[in-house]
């Protein structure tokens, strides 16, 4: 840590240049205010210790200075008794601290260890911030779909306004992803962002959790408490599920929306507000204003502008990029030495629907990973379920927009009604073929065009009759 002392006392410098150096500081010394901010402007520093009193550029001034071009930087006022009206002053202009002279050797390294640490706070907290936005920054959501494509554009000019939006999806897509980069996008991003799972909480408690309540208001309100639109306030909140949410409280919503108050439980007074509301459905909010459970005031309000987010099975050229940056996420969290996933593991995982979307897929490799001990994922540590599924309402049967190969579509949906067979034929070939009508000789050779193998092959094989 390096520390500037500013004092145009040449005797006052040295005592505190040996103190501090004693204590394993770096140490640059400066006579005058305008000698600091000339250090200043081409040194490094964490810390300044200024005297009040100097020739020139007065201690006031300088720290006025310094506090425009180093806000963060922390500044301890020297002081005499006489002067501690002048020490005061500095405290209202951002001084950490002040120390008055006579002062003790371990006053002042107790002192500047305490404004490090609070230096060192903020740094941190700083460092944090900015990792946060690169972390949910969209240009980082995983994709390369035309849809996904889409997605990015929507985020990219919706992030910097105010308005209102509205995420629909299945569950698992990554809603609260996507908001949580709209957020940090914005200019709220060094604000609050607050997430509410409007379905798994009951009306009242969520009422409660929204708008807060005063002391006595219910049975167990035994203090007063700010809701999450006060601690959301200059950020962002984000209300997930927000069809689960009963019509009372809807109206409670949209007054905030249309007024920017509201009053907490118990209370006749408003709190005023300025959040941006994301809001996100996996429901058919159209649907629920048909049967009167949704208000068309509180959708309009909130459909300002709408991302619709694709399921994993309309973006399947997405899938590798997704297996990639799971595989190395738990791999580095596991510390795994796995690289990468074989072609039939990965054949599996293009062949399946993923009903739990990318979800369900970060959470298949996760547990390929975990098991893995090797450095490739085989289709062994594929689930079974995965590697013999059951349903055959398979994806390939329906056309998405952007068009589909009909040959692979054709393949995906051979693979799928095999694999189905062998699991109802207990993996017994012969059986299986029986099952799709077919000679064993034909579903072999069906077998290894699609790349399909089960433990029980080889020992099938031997009773295949070439015909």
């Amino acid at each position: 840590m390096r520390i500037l002392i500013v004092d145009d006392e040449e005797v006052l410098r040295d005592v505190l240049e040996t103190v501090l150096r004693r204590e394993g500081f770096d140490v640059l010394l400066a006579a005058s205010g305008e000698e600091a901010l000339n250090t200043l402007d081409s040194e490094d520093v964490d810390l300044v210790i200024l005297d009040i009193m100097l020739p020139g550029i007065s201690g006031i001034d300088t720290l006025r200075s310094i506090r425009v071009s180093s806000p963060a930087l922390p500044v301890i006022i020297i002081t005499a008794y006489s002067s501690i009206d002048g020490a005061i002053e500095a405290m209202k202009h951002g001084a950490f601290h002040y120390i008055p002279k006579p002062f003790k050797n371990e006053e002042v390294v107790l002192t500047v260890n305490k404004a490090l640490e609070q230096r060192r706070l903020s740094k941190e907290n700083e460092r944090l911030k900015e990792e946060l936005s690169e972390k949910y920054a969209y240009s980082n959501i995983i994709g390369k779909s035309e849809a996904m494509r889409k997605v990015f554009d929507l985020i990219r000019l919706a992030a910097p306004s105010r308005s209102n939006i509205l995420i629909a999806g299945e569950s698992g897509t990554g809603k609260e992803l996507v908001a949580k980069a709209i957020h940090h996008a914005s200019p709220r991003a060094r604000n609050a962002f607050v997430t509410v799972n409007s379905g798994s909480l009951p009306p009242e408690l969520l009422e409660s959790s929204l708008f807060g309540h005063m002391k006595g208001a219910f049975t167990g309100a035994i203090a007063t408490k700010r809701g999450l639109f006060e601690v959301a306030d200059g950020g962002s909140i984000f209300l997930d599920e927000i069809g689960n949410i009963n019509l009372e409280t809807q109206a409670k919503l949209l007054r905030v929306i249309q007024e920017k108050e509201f009053m907490r439980l118990g209370s006749v007074e408003t709190v005023k507000v300025d959040c941006r509301i994301i809001a996100a459905t996996n429901a058919d909010l159209q649907k629920l204003m048909a049967e009167q459970r949704f208000r068309e005031d509180l959708y309009y309000r909130l459909n300002v502008i709408t991302i619709q987010l694709p399921p994993l099975r309309r973006r399947r050229e997405d899938i590798p990029l997704l297996v990639s940056h799971f595989l190395q996420k738990y791999a580095d969290e596991n510390k795994r030495k796995v690289r990468e996933v074989t072609p039939e593991a990965m054949r599996i995982l293009m062949d399946h629907s993923w009903p739990g979307n990318v979800r369900e897929l970060e959470n298949t490799i996760e547990r390929a990973v975990v098991l893995c001990t090797t450095d490739r994922i085989g289709p062994d540590l594929m689930p079974d379920y995965l590697r013999y599924p059951v349903n055959t309402d398979q994806p390939a049967m329906t056309v998405p927009v952007e068009g589909l190969s009909l040959k692979d579509a054709v393949s995906r949906y051979e693979r799928a009604m095999i694999l189905q067979s062998l699991e109802l034929a207990n993996g017994v070939q012969k059986k299986a073929a029986e099952l799709l009508q077919l000679k064993p000789s034909t579903l072999n050779e069906m077998m290894k065009r699609l790349g399909i193998h089960t433990k029980s092959t080889a020992a099938i094989e031997d009773e295949v009759t070439v015909e």
